[in-house]
């Protein structure tokens, strides 16, 4: 189940906001499915990259908005801001096997994250925040400011974006931190402190007809130094591709 999660979380958040709520002028339930392809460079030391595909659902009312393995829970509009409450599961963390320099780690697993998210919505453009807590507390919290702005052209949109995330260092040690029960040679000690990452991103949406589309999702995250001097991790950055197809009713 756990590939399904990751792809679910990664293609769905690629789809562009005309596929959901901004459609819903009707106040009925809006539908959608087809398929995805991730493709996904983790900054683990030596791990391979991963290429999931499985199929992409979207549920999307006035009241209610689900995306995979998340909900969003819609509070009542306040002119352009718009409130939910949120809740996701992530597929971040690894198995000792994923690469030799995890041999010998304990499992780092997956979480439920729980919290309130926000948007502003400017003509085509859209500020966004969000802050989610670890069900599990051990697993930390995290926050997400971004920004992005649609441009329109015919059958085709583009989407730039740019976001910044913060991880405590619960977070940032769950995942990227070295238990003293962990080290071995070549693999220190590590007790890291919260981090913060900038991501950049672009999304192309093209219209086959008016209820299929298609999409192409890129983006590049930086890593901040709290996670990139990990002695697990190699790459200063973690890169992602996503395409999809999706049909809506």
């Amino acid at each position: 189940m756990k590939p399904l999660f990751a792809v679910f979380t990664a293609a769905l958040a690629a789809l562009p906001l005309q596929h959901a709520s901004a459609q819903q002028t009707d106040g009925g339930t809006q539908w959608g499915l087809g398929g995805g392809l991730s493709i996904e460079r983790r900054p683990y030391l030596g791990i391979d990259n991963k290429t999931r595909a499985l199929p992409l659902l979207l549920v999307e009312n006035r009241y209610l908005s689900i995306l995979g393995p998340g909900v969003d829970i819609k509070l009542p509009p306040a002119g352009p801001l718009r409130l939910s409450v949120r809740a996701r599961y992530s597929m971040d963390g690894y198995e000792a096997d994923d690469a030799p320099i995890l041999n010998g780690m304990a499992e780092r697993k997956g979480a439920f994250w729980l919290g309130g998210a926000g948007e502003w919505r400017i003509g085509a453009a859209r500020l966004s925040g969000e802050w989610l807590a670890a069900t599990d507390s051990d697993k930390g919290q995290k926050v997400k400011l971004g920004a992005e702005y649609h441009f329109r052209t015919g059958d085709w949109t583009v989407t730039p974006r740019v976001a910044a995330s913060w991880m405590d260092r619960k977070y940032v040690n769950y995942y990227y931190g070295v238990r003293s029960e962990e080290v071995r040679p070549g693999r220190a000690f590590y007790d890291g402190d919260a981090s913060a990452s900038m991501e950049f991103g672009i999304r192309v949406n093209y219209a086959l007809a008016p209820k299929q589309s298609v999409f192409v999702d890129a983006g590049v995250t930086r890593l901040g130094s709290g996670i990139k001097d990990s002695p697990i991790v190699g790459r200063s950055q973690q890169t992602g591709l996503r395409l999809g197809y999706l049909y809506r009713f």
